[in-house]
């Protein structure tokens, strides 16, 4: 009979506990945000006159290309120490997408969250950023200027000096809002055989404009941007006599206040469309291509048909697609809903 040596049955568990030590770490929720998927939208745009793609980026685990900029923002203030976790509170003003990245963020990193948003904001928006543990105030218009926004950061403003420890981000003026962009247009670069011809994209914080045309210059790349902003905004200037009197009932783009991240000529080109066109746009590329989109969405789907009579033929062009529409169910997919607003 073989008996083993004692020496032998620590080499036998020794494999296991070296693997385990080399074994990379496992990718956590916040490391799945980005490398969203780039579809073809041929049935809505026939390729035989020039090629659409989407970039979706409710695959986002937040649902939206917000998650982009609430990590960015996030994971650098941790860094520099101006968030700490267990002890900070962050205070933001959203419309809905930002909110709900940044409680998805705040929950992971044991940070506290108060996200003043106004009534636009959906109830499931709302009831979304409540479940990952954030606290929602509702504020009403500004008295001087009849918009939401002002309202929403004066709020903000207030809860700064009251709240202890607290942390605003600032998304409107944040760099690093910006900055996140950068890995949204190199996805976009990299996943086709050449840059695309257009960039399409819905301009509000206008982060996403920003980092994408920062890019698009670093890299020398041939793409022109198209803006797709709200009629009645004033992110590229005062609204036509015609806008005055527009509001805006569909939150994600278009804004009431010039954000201190716009920087001159970043857009080759800027269209504007209102609530019913982002409607029709939803609608349009739910019914053609089965996509579910959001609000925004739609408005650059709106923008891109319109532009069908100026891209030339052979022309590639990218619309990034920002949210879903699963939140927009009892608004932009609601026959009552748009009734009543619409007729």
């Amino acid at each position: 009979m073989t008996v083993a040596s004692s020496a032998s049955a620590p080499r036998a568990s020794a494999a296991p506990r070296a693997a385990a030590v080399a074994r990379p770490r496992d990718p956590d929720i916040v490391a799945t945000i980005g490398a969203t998927p780039l579809v073809a939208l041929d049935r809505l745009f026939p390729p035989a006159r020039f090629q659409v793609y989407g970039k979706c980026e409710r695959f986002n685990p937040g649902g939206s290309v917000k998650d982009r900029a609430a990590r960015s923002m996030i994971e650098h203030a941790l860094s520099t120490g101006e968030l700490i976790p267990g002890v900070s509170t962050v205070v933001e003003s959203s419309s809905g997408n930002l909110g709900i990245a940044l409680a998805q963020l705040c929950n992971f990193h044991r940070l506290g969250l108060i996200c003043v948003v106004d009534p636009r904001t959906t109830a499931q928006n709302a009831a979304i950023m409540r479940a990952y543990g954030a606290k929602v105030e509702v504020v009403d218009r500004d008295p001087e200027t009849g918009e939401y926004l002002p309202a929403r950061i004066a709020r903000v403003r207030e809860l700064l000096r009251t709240v202890p420890d607290a942390y605003w981000p600032d998304q409107y003026g944040n760099e690093h809002n910006a900055r996140a962009h950068h890995d949204t247009m190199r996805e976009i670069h990299r996943a086709l055989p050449r840059a695309p011809d257009y960039l399409f994209l819905a301009a509000g914080t206008t982060g996403t404009l920003r980092g994408c045309a920062e890019y698009i210059a670093a890299h020398e790349l041939p793409t022109r941007v198209v803006a797709v902003d709200a009629v009645g905004s004033v992110i590229f200037g005062p609204p036509e006599p015609w806008e005055r009197g527009h509001r805006r009932t569909i939150p994600g783009h278009g804004a009431a206040v010039v954000p201190p991240l716009l920087r001159p000529h970043l857009a080759d080109r800027v269209m504007k469309v209102t609530d019913l066109d982002c409607v029709r746009g939803c609608r349009t590329l739910l019914a053609k291509e089965s996509i579910l989109a959001g609000g925004s969405s739609g408005a650059v789907t709106a923008a891109l048909l319109d532009a069908a009579s100026w891209i030339e033929p052979g022309a590639t062009c990218v619309a990034i697609l920002p949210d879903g529409g699963d939140r927009y169910l009892d608004t932009i997919y609601s026959d009552s809903w748009v009734e009543s607003r619409f007729g």
